[in-house]
């Protein structure tokens, strides 16, 4: 492995941050080390930031991950980087009163889906006017039992039942009972 990085705190950084990703995939050194065809040894060197490898030599390393050169020097895997919410991190985003929507992640940047922790209180409903946006989505129902009309269907979910619906269809969700419903929900991409 030949030296690229002149700079000191730069080849820490590829160490640190490869010692990072390898434990964030779940790989021993001896793993990482078979699935790239190079050494163990190799892989230690480099962890303990006392070899900075090549760009090609990091690159064979990457794809026994796999992950790009790229992502690896661009995803922030930083401790720091929020992944639990408590309940009261939830962000509300229904103006309705009668309906709750709960987002998990709302400042998470670039995501890819969208997850709800929704409430509907007896008699709430979404509209006459059927929901349509573009993606997919997919819901369980935890308490209650929530009328779910997508296109022509229509049915009443009780707890444990699911749905899974192509998002372009027209939708409409309502609580029909005597109680609240809690439904558990995401979409994909996020319509919020």
């Amino acid at each position: 492995m030949s030296a690229v990085l002149k700079n000191e705190d730069a080849s820490e950084e590829i160490g640190t941050r490869l010692k990072l990703v390898r434990q964030i995939f779940g790989l021993t050194q001896r793993e990482l080390a078979r699935r790239a065809g190079v050494t163990n040894g190799a892989i230690s060197l480099i962890e303990q930031n006392r070899v900075s490898p090549s760009i090609s030599s990091l690159k064979k390393i990457l794809d026994g991950i796999p992950l790009s050169l790229a992502d690896f020097f661009t995803l922030n895997f930083s401790p720091s980087d929020n992944v639990f919410f408590t309940g009261e991190e939830l962000t509300e985003i229904s103006y309705d009163p009668a309906i709750s929507m709960r987002m998990v992640g709302r400042r998470v940047k670039d995501r890819a889906l969208q997850m709800l922790r929704e409430t509907y209180q007896p008699g709430a409903d979404t509209g006459d006017a059927m929901l349509r946006h573009g993606g997919e989505e997919c819901g369980i129902v935890v308490a209650g039992c929530l009328t779910v009309t997508i296109g022509v269907q229509e049915k009443q979910l009780n707890p444990g039942d699911a749905y899974y619906f192509r998002s372009d269809i027209p939708h409409r969700f309502r609580n029909q009972g005597n109680e609240p419903v809690i439904l558990i929900s995401s979409n994909s991409p996020p319509s919020f």
